[in-house]
């Protein structure tokens, strides 16, 4: 698994941003992949950045066996993702879109940007879905106290802020929560090594975590 965040986290720091010169939310990366399962029926989308794209490679057998689709790219933050949130999730039809967002905004992978206009591109995402009868699951973002990419930004006030404008959010519209953030930190609001090897990407104990609190809200 080491291997796997090593690949991802260069890819973010370097291989991005040839690729953002030409195509910002790199609609290209699932092209063939939508073509393929479009017709697919009873499908839920994975809506996310390395974390979830990681997430198939860790376990295969939980997306084939769920109906799930991963179109998480690494790296991408949630301006991307609103972006390509037609390409890669109301045009596909899916029934539910689960949406974990917001860390490589935090880690400022696209520049400087504030909390508030974090959650508003991730409310864009929401409204889009309700919009086009899909039903949302909504996700707190994980913990991380420090960004090996990054070093000189500290995220803990900014997760913290942003998972409570989540919280509320959700509790409001009365859309489905899976709390990622409170089930997996450690007393320092930071993710421990039992659950990462990098402090930010989840390892198999991570997902296995992520798998429990996730499955109920698929049914």
């Amino acid at each position: 698994m080491k291997n796997i965040f090593r690949i991802l986290t260069f890819f973010s720091i370097q291989a991005l941003a040839q690729v953002n010169a030409v195509d910002y939310a790199n609609f290209d990366k699932y092209k063939n992949q939508n073509t393929e399962v479009i017709n697919q029926s009873n499908k839920i989308i994975l809506m996310g950045d390395s974390i979830t794209e990681g997430w198939i490679i860790n376990d295969a057998d939980f997306f084939a066996q769920n109906h799930l689709i991963d179109r998480g790219i690494s790296g991408q933050t949630t301006s991307q993702m609103l972006l390509r949130f037609r390409n890669d999730v109301i045009d596909l039809h899916p029934k539910k879109v689960v949406i974990l967002a917001g860390i490589n905004d935090i880690a400022e992978n696209s520049g400087p940007i504030s909390t508030e206009q974090i959650f508003a591109h991730i409310k864009s995402m929401c409204d889009l879905a309700k919009t086009n009868q899909i039903k949302v699951i909504l996700c707190t973002v994980l913990p991380a106290a420090e960004f090996p990419w990054r070093p000189s930004v500290h995220p803990i006030e900014k997760v913290l802020l942003l998972n409570q404008m989540i919280r509320t959010y959700a509790q409001d519209q009365k859309i489905d929560l899976v709390d990622y953030f409170l089930a997996m930190k450690d007393p320092q609001n930071a993710l421990p090594k039992i659950y990462s090897e990098d402090g930010v990407h989840p390892n198999k104990a991570g997902y296995e975590v992520m798998k429990n609190l996730l499955l109920p809200k698929l049914k």
